[in-house]
């Protein structure tokens, strides 16, 4: 039984507006699909997300991508804290201010200490945004001693 991934099944749907990552919560992402393996968040772009030239900033763009990865790593059952060790994002096209965008992640290896995911940050169209590839790490810290 996985009972980090059924308290994340129960908040599909939902605003991410509550959840352990301050950071996360300010990006204030609907979570639309989640199981074992896989995760997918939905986020408006807002004027605080953007750069000088309006358009969505490569660091949130990144943070949206970490997070996303981060959360569907959590759910996927480990007994100790994950932490990245490396995001490689690349920025493919620009997102606009009022924008939906989705960020899908999936976990494409689960070894005994490494889990490798990757992730794409896609327009309602279709378009894509920005990928990227990342590590997660086990660290010595139990999930269980943090609360969650």
């Amino acid at each position: 039984m996985n009972k980090a991934l059924d308290q994340f099944k129960q908040l599909v749907g939902k605003k991410l507006d509550e959840m352990p990552s301050k950071a996360g919560n300010w990006l204030a992402g609907t979570l639309v699909a989640i199981d074992k393996d896989q995760i997918k968040v939905s986020y408006t772009v807002t004027p605080a997300m953007c750069n000088p030239a309006r358009i969505l900033h490569g660091g949130v763009a990144s943070m949206m991508l970490d997070d996303v990865i981060g959360m569907g790593n959590f759910a996927a059952g480990s007994e100790y804290l994950m932490t990245s060790i490396n995001l490689n994002v690349d920025f493919l096209s620009a997102a606009q201010i009022g924008e939906k965008l989705d960020v899908s992640a999936k976990l494409v290896r689960s070894g005994a200490n490494l889990n490798h995911w990757e992730a794409v940050i896609t327009k309602y169209s279709g378009k894509l945004v920005a990928k990227a590839s990342s590590n997660m790490i086990k660290t010595h810290v139990k999930v269980s001693d943090l609360g969650l």
